[in-house]
Parts: C-alpha cells; structure tokens; sequence
C-alpha cells in the first residue's frame, strides 16, 4: 500500500484545524450519518482547544485517497508548544503550510516553518481564507517567498506549489478562481500530497527501529507509545529493546499495535516502515528513546528541544479559603500530577523551590498558563507565583531571553502602542500599514519586557491590538524597565463584600470583585489609581442613622468589576503577590495576608 505522511503547519487561527476537517469528511472518513461528519473542529478535542480555539497538542489521523494511506499530523500554531512542534515534525516527510489570505505570515509561521526546512520537509502552501473582503493574496504570496528566502536551508526549498483555499467551504484550487462561488473540493489537495510529499525512505528489510516521539494512555491498557518505525516491522508479542536516553537498555514486549484510521486507532497484528504506530507494553519508555530490535539494539538520534524561558512557582493553597473548592489540595497531589504531566509535556521542567514549592518552567506564559488551567478543571487548589524570566550564563555574562514581537492594531493607535512597548525597552524593526485601516509593528524586545504587556494594549487600542511573539536569541541582561503597574487596593477585613465598601473602593480605582464576593484580610480587590497599595474595607456597612439627609436612600452605582482571565491574572502579579487558582475561583492576594508582616518585610 502507497504511504504518505504529511504535517500541517499554520499560525493559530489561520484555518489548519478546518482544512484537517474537510480531508477528512472528503477522503469519506465518516459515514454521512456519524456525529463527527457534522461537527467542526474535529482534531480539536481537549476542552482548552475548543474555548481559545488553538491546537495544543499534535494528533495524529489518517485518511485514504485512492489506494494511498495518508498519516496527517495536526500540529499546534503556537510556539509556546515548540516541544510539541518539534517532536511531531520528526514523523512527517512532507509539509502543508497554511497562511491566512489577509494577515499573511506571522511570527509563529516563522518558528514552525522553520523547524520544518531544518529536518528538510517539502512544503505545500495553501493561501486560505481567500474570500475575506480584505484579502491580500499576491501581497500575501510575496511575503511569503521572502520568508522562506530567509528560511531555506536547500535551493530546491524554494520551488514550492501555492494552492489556494476556502477551507470552511471545503473548496480548494491550484490557481485563484474567477469566482469563490466555482464548483471545487480539496482534490487538488490530495493530489499535491501525491505529488509533491515523498513516500518515507524506509528500510524494510533491516531490523525493528523506532523513536518515540509521543506517549498517550488510557485506563485500560496503559501508556502507549507513539512514533514512525525508521526501519523493519513490528508483531504483537514480539519483544524488543527500549534504548534510554543515558544509554542503558531494558527488554519491553509489544503487546498491542496500532494503526490510525481516521480518528480510531485501528488494532493490527504487524506494521512496516514507514507506518505511525502506537504501541502498548513498553511503560518505561519516554519521549525522545529508542525502541529497537533486542537483536541489534541501535539508538537513533534523540530529539533536541528549546530550552525554556519562563519559570514560576506553584504550591499548595494557603489562603484562608484553602481546601474549600478543590478536590486535590495537597502539595503531595500536585507533585505527582506534574511528575504524570512531565512524560509527555518535554519542553516543561521542574525543579524543588526553596521554601517547598515546584519551580515550573516552560516556552512561554500561554504554555504555562494551559496548564494551570488544565489542573484547575481537574479540580486541584493551588497558589502561583509572578511569572519569572530565566537568565543564563554564556561566556561569563548575563543574559536574558529576546523575542521578536509583532502587533497588529488600529492605525489611531500605533502612537499609544509604540510609547507602551518603548518604555518596556523595546526597540522597532518595522512599521507597515495595512489597506484596512490597521498597521503591523515589529520590535525586538526582552521576554521580560513582554510580560504584562497584552492586558495593556488591549487598554491602550480598546480591545483591537493583537499580539504574537517568538523567542529568537539570548542578549545580555538590558536596561531596568521601570514599574509598569499602579498599586492594588487590598483588602484589610474578612468577610463579605458589600455594596456601601465597594463604592467607596472604585472611587480609588477600579474594582476586581462584585457584591456579596467573600474576601480575606490581605486579598486584591481593585488596582489603585496610585502608585503605592491602598488598605481599603469593602466589607463596610453604612452606618444606620436616625436622621434621614436628602438623597442618602438614592441606590449606590457600582461600575461593573473587571474580572481577569488566568493569564490576565497572571499578567498582573508583582513579586510579593500570588494567584490563588481554585476550580471555582480565581483570587490575587499579597504573599504576607497581614498588613503588620508587609509593613516590617518592605524596611
């Protein structure tokens, strides 16, 4: 049977997941009465995909086309998933690379593309999204040309197939239309996978060899282990060697294997080169190893994964209101979920802070904050430090991590944005206005001038700015950026909020909690409208009089509060603050609850 295995590659929201989609309702994956056939956002399985509509973990499916398999490997846009990028492009032999039509290559193309032409993967390009009223497409296809003049590592990279699409419509051509309206499938597709993505160079007479580049479980059979077989074929019940990463060797036998059919794992009794499995039997095996023939145990070469650039602490809950909303509140449950998120998670690390708690670090605030969230829903207390940058050492000198971070906004506002990201240090490298009336800035700035940041311009350009970034190299530490944020409004009673305290406290800023919000001594209900924090009771009554002065009865008008989401939350935290992260509940609080201890540890 004829094979091929592609990647599709895309920055986030650029219509990768809905082309997925229509291959495989086209390919005839589905019958036309399953549930799947109707729905959309089919790879999209986790709960986080869905709400931010982001892929975050690489899947893998399988469609036929003809008498040929194709393995499609959906990976995430977003470079705070580089371990997963990284990994799953290793399976691939070809590439589809979709852009957006209007907003053409964008930061996280640049990283994804460019691990691709490193490993020397075939790209296919497919302009979608052609029938925005604001589309660009030969604008769009020049940028292009120039990114992967910057990128390509082989000439023959250059010549690359543009097709162009409408991937909601399910409609795809090898040249534009005269019209969107023309009558057209995704067969132009398929035949450019045929054509243009290579059948994988395999060894099929040589013994069993494998990567493992990804783990998955379920609750009846265990871990499985995912990857491409390089060379030979492997049996049920046959017993090979699982090679470590510090060289030693244990034996492990293949209980089950599995192919993918659509979205199913398919159980088989053999599989060849060339084929993506999933195998059961080998639990100690992890990302990055070998598993080989126990006849000639020979290890391929590991993954190498970017190192992180952001850490920050996470422990057990200990606010007042600990232990109230969550199922696991131990610090001993939280460890071993991390440990369990470690195995398949690689480009997170951990390490044991000073006071006990867990040092997580990662690619970026989005990598992390995924993770917070995904262990808030699983129903674990648990409290977050200020996200740090991570330094390192090269050559004696101090340096810090840089990113190239772009910003799309509305033209009125590029002066209020530029002056923002000027005084976080950042220097500009472009400036293009677009015909819509919005302008794309690029800067190269510190990931410490970036944290923060996005709750900002969204302040500063009333919802409209978007902004994406992407690691790039490591300088020597810059310049101090000066405090970016005003003080809190803490909370120096416990109790319940009332209407008369919270009126009083949004005449000092603006307020982060509504009426009847149970609070605590030491607990962040508002931002100041001052440098500084401000002690403030929002559980204060008003005191009952006899006397009846005019309009002492009119209602009390509250602002409606501002409620932040996890990484607007986590945005917010200064050194001596912690987010405390419930399954019901997200609250900023002061590390030291008590206003005396603030007192004595700020001399």
């Amino acid at each position: 049977m004829n094979l091929r295995n592609v990647a599709i590659i895309a920055h986030v929201d650029h219509g990768k997941t809905t082309l997925v989609d229509g291959l495989l309702k086209q390919s005839k994956t589905f019958r036309e009465n399953e549930a799947a056939f109707s729905q959309t956002l089919i790879m999209d399985s986790n709960d986080q995909e869905r709400e931010r509509g982001i892929t975050i973990l690489a899947k893998n499916t399988a469609v036929k086309y003809g008498d040929t398999k194709i393995n499609i490997i959906d990976t995430p846009g977003h470079a705070d998933f580089g371990g997963e990028v990284e990994r799953t492009l290793n399976m691939a032999d070809g590439a589809i690379l979709v852009i957006d039509a209007h907003e053409g290559p964008m930061p996280q193309t640049k990283f994804v593309l460019k691990k691709a032409l490193e490993i020397g993967l075939k790209p296919i390009v497919i302009i979608n999204k052609i029938d925005k009223p604001n589309a660009r497409i030969e604008d769009v296809i020049k940028k292009t040309h120039d990114l992967f003049l910057d990128l390509a590592t082989d000439v023959d990279q250059l010549d690359f197939p543009i097709y162009y699409a409408i991937a909601r419509d399910g409609k795809a051509w090898s040249e534009i239309p005269a019209s969107h309206g023309e009558v057209a499938d995704f067969t132009d597709v398929f035949e450019a996978i045929l054509n243009h993505v290579p059948a994988p160079e395999v060894l099929p007479d040589q013994p069993f060899q494998m990567l493992v580049t990804s783990l998955e479980s379920d609750s009846f059979q265990g871990k499985h282990v995912v990857g491409k077989i390089t060379r030979g074929s492997i049996k049920q019940g046959q017993t090979v060697t699982l090679i470590k990463k510090d060289g030693s060797t244990e034996q492990a036998r293949i209980d089950k294997v599995y192919i993918s059919e659509g979205l199913k794992k398919a159980e088989v009794a053999e599989a060849h080169a060339g084929e993506i499995v999933s195998l059961t039997g080998a639990k100690n095996a992890s990302i990055g190893e070998t598993l080989a023939d126990s006849d000639h145990p020979e290890a391929l070469p590991t993954i190498e994964i970017e190192e992180p650039t952001l850490k920050m602490s996470v422990s057990a809950n200990t606010s007042p209101f600990a232990g109230k909303e969550g199922q696991f509140v131990t610090g001993r449950q939280i460890l071993e979920r991390i440990k369990k998120e470690l195995e398949t998670n690689v480009s997170l690390k951990m390490e044991m802070g000073k006071a006990g708690d867990y040092i997580l670090s990662g690619r970026g605030e989005l990598h992390l904050s995924v993770l917070i969230e995904n262990l808030r829903r699983e129903g674990y207390e648990l409290e977050v430090g200020k996200p740090q940058v991570i330094t390192k050492e090269i050559d004696g000198v101090k340096c810090e991590p840089m990113e190239e971070l772009t910003i799309d906004v509305d033209t009125e506002h590029v002066g209020a944005v530029t002056a923002e990201v000027g005084r976080r240090k950042g220097n500009m490298l472009s400036q293009e206005e677009n015909s819509d009336g919005t302008t794309r800035l690029v800067f190269a700035i510190s990931t410490r001038g970036i944290l923060g940041l996005r709750n900002q311009l969204l302040t500063l350009s009333r919802g409209t700015a978007i902004m994406n970034s992407i690691f790039t190299e490591f300088k020597p530490v810059g310049a101090t950026i000066p405090k970016l944020r005003n003080g809190a409004l803490v909370a120096h009673e416990s109790g319940k909020a009332v209407a008369y305290g919270l009126y009083n406290a949004q005449g000092r800023g603006i307020v982060f909690i509504g009426p009847q919000t149970q609070v605590y001594e030491g607990m962040i209900v508002g931002l100041n409208s001052r440098e500084g924090d401000l002690e403030i009771n929002v559980t204060k009554e008003k005191k009952l009089t006899n006397t009846r002065a005019s309009g002492s009865d009119d209602a009390l008008t509250l602002t409606p509060p501002t409620i932040f989401t996890l990484e607007q939350a986590l945005d917010f935290l200064e050194d001596d603050e912690l987010l405390e992260v419930t399954p019901k509940n997200l609250r900023l609080r002061k590390k030291l609850l008590n206003k005396t201890a603030r007192a004595r540890a700020s001399r």
